[in-house]
């Protein structure tokens, strides 16, 4: 059998490794979003991870029969799976000493104490709504080979989010929890460019 004659069994077989791995990452992501696992997550990012240099290395892409379903799985964990990759991420960073919101800000001390020091002062509201904008964005502009726009995304979300950046636990969660979602999104981009282009 010679070369030629053996890429549509390399296409083939590359869709189905895709296609399987896309779908076990989002289940794994899907498990983790109430409540973010380090074991799931870390084993979903290893497979993704994985899939990526099999596209990158293999000789041939998937079919175009193939490629909507790739980069519709592709896009789903971009943004699904970079919540709880994200939120690890983050628990990890901060020790677990940072409280959450329910919309993925933070509650901290206010700089100054009031009458009641017991409050604690919502910030980076919003956060898992802004996250699953921001990895979207990104997912597409990479599968679209325009990385360049990731530049305006990250402009936009720190224009947005400057006065907010005085607390260090917000600067932290800010730095570490972009970057996080950053690199989920642009790794499963990446994974859907190299098997379609």
């Amino acid at each position: 059998m010679d070369a030629l004659s053996a890429e549509p069994f390399l296409a083939a077989g590359l869709s189905i490794l895709l296609l399987l791995c896309l779908c076990g990452v989002l289940v794994l992501s899907v498990l983790s979003l109430r409540t973010p696992r380090t074991g799931l997550m870390t084993a979903a990012a290893g497979i993704l991870l994985l899939a990526t240099v099999v596209s990158a290395v293999s000789p041939v892409g998937v079919p175009a029969v193939i490629a909507l379903a790739v980069a519709l799985l592709g896009i789903a964990v971009a943004v699904l799976g970079g919540n709880p990759a994200t939120r690890v991420v983050l628990t990890l960073a901060t020790g677990g000493r940072v409280r959450e919101t329910a919309d993925g800000g933070i509650l901290i001390a206010p700089p100054r104490p009031s009458a009641s020091s017991d409050a604690l002062e919502p910030l980076l509201r919003g956060g898992t709504t802004i996250g699953y904008l921001e990895r979207i964005a990104v997912a597409v502009t990479i599968m679209a080979g325009f990385p360049e726009a990731i530049a305006v995304v990250v402009a936009i979300k720190g224009i947005g989010r400057f006065s907010e950046l005085a607390a260090a636990e917000a600067r932290e969660r800010f730095i570490v929890g972009t970057f996080t979602s950053l690199v989920w999104a642009a790794l499963s981009g990446a994974l859907v460019r190299l098997a379609i282009w």
